[in-house]
C-alpha cells in the first residue's frame, strides 16, 4: 500500500482545495445531498406524526411512545426502528451544519486526485454520521431504563420532573463552558480542521467524518438533551434545537448564542426543579 494513503495533506493543499469555484462534480453533490436531506425531513416528519402520543406518568409528565417496547415488539425490534428514526432525525438536523466540511473534503479529495472522491465523501458523511448512530444507541438504552423505572415505581416516576430539570441546568451549564466553545470552534472553522485531520481513501475519510462527528456529538450533545426533556419526536421543538445547532456553528454570533441557549437552559431547569418540589 502507498503510505502516502494516510498521510494528511499539507496545508497548502486544503487551501486550495477551498479555493476552487464549485464543478459539475460538486453541483452533483449538492444535488444529492439535497435530495438526501429533503428525504430524511419526509421521513422524520412521517415518523413524528406516527410517534407523537405518549402515557401519562404520575408526576403529571408524558412518556414518549419511542423510550417504549410496544406489546408485539422485542427490545432488539423496538431498538432498530427507534435507530432508523433517529438516523433520519439526525441527518434532517445535522446535515445542513456538516455540509461545509463534507464539501470541503470533497473539493480536496478531487483536486489532489483522489480516487472516486465522491465516494470518499460520501464515506465522510458516513463516519460522521455513524458518530450520531452510537449517540442515538445510548440514547435509547437511558431512555428504556428510564421507562421502565418509572412503569415499576410510581414514586420514583414522580421524580423524573425533578431530573429533567436537574438535566437542563447540566446541559446550560456544559453550554457556558470553556470545553463547549473548544468544540463549537472545531466545528465552525472545518478549514483548520481539515488541515490537521485530512486522510484520503474511504476508509481514510470515514475517519475524517468519526473524528469530526466525535466533536460535532460533544459541542451538541447538551442541546439533544433539551430536546429529549422538552419532547424528543415534538417537531416544533425539534425545528428551534436543529435551527439553534446551524445558528452555533454557522452564525458568526454562534458562541454568543451558545452561552445564551445555556442561560435558558438553567433557567428553565430551575423551574421545573421548584415546580417539582
Amino acid at each position: 500500500m502507498d503510505a502516502s494513503q494516510d498521510s494528511p495533506a499539507p496545508q497548502n493543499t486544503i487551501k486550495l482545495g477551498a479555493g476552487f469555484p464549485a464543478d459539475h462534480a460538486e453541483k452533483l453533490a449538492r444535488a444529492i445531498v439535497f435530495l438526501v436531506f429533503l428525504l430524511s425531513v419526509t421521513y422524520t416528519l412521517h415518523a413524528a406524526h406516527g410517534m407523537s402520543g405518549g402515557m401519562k406518568m404520575p408526576g403529571g409528565w408524558i412518556m414518549p411512545m419511542m423510550w417504549m417496547v410496544m406489546p408485539g415488539h422485542t427490545v432488539a425490534g423496538s431498538a432498530f426502528l427507534f435507530l432508523v428514526v433517529w438516523e433520519a432525525m439526525m441527518v434532517a438536523m445535522m446535515l445542513p451544519s456538516a455540509w461545509p466540511m463534507l464539501q470541503l473534503y470533497g473539493r480536496v479529495a478531487r483536486h489532489t486526485g483522489q480516487g472516486r472522491p465522491t465516494v470518499n465523501t460520501i464515506s465522510a458523511g458516513a463516519g460522521y454520521f455513524a458518530v450520531w448512530g452510537i449517540f442515538g444507541a445510548i440514547a435509547f438504552a437511558i431512555g428504556l431504563e428510564i421507562s421502565s423505572v418509572a412503569m415499576a415505581s410510581p414514586r420514583l416516576s414522580r421524580e423524573i420532573p425533578a431530573a429533567a430539570g436537574v438535566s437542563l441546568v447540566l446541559a446550560g451549564l456544559w453550554q457556558l463552558s470553556p470545553l463547549k466553545q473548544v468544540c463549537l470552534k472545531h466545528c465552525r472553522e472545518p478549514l483548520m480542521f481539515l488541515a490537521h485531520a485530512y486522510k484520503p481513501g474511504a476508509w481514510g475519510a470515514f475517519r475524517v467524518g468519526l473524528h469530526h462527528g466525535a466533536f460535532c456529538a460533544a459541542c451538541c450533545w447538551a442541546l439533544m438533551v433539551i430536546q429529549m426533556v422538552l419532547g424528543v419526536m415534538n417537531l416544533t421543538v425539534m425545528i428551534v434545537v436543529a435551527t439553534m445547532i446551524a445558528a452555533e456553528k454557522l452564525w458568526k454570533r454562534g458562541p454568543f448564542l451558545a452561552r445564551a441557549i445555556g442561560l435558558s437552559s438553567i433557567a428553565a431547569g430551575v423551574f421545573l426543579l421548584a415546580r417539582s418540589i
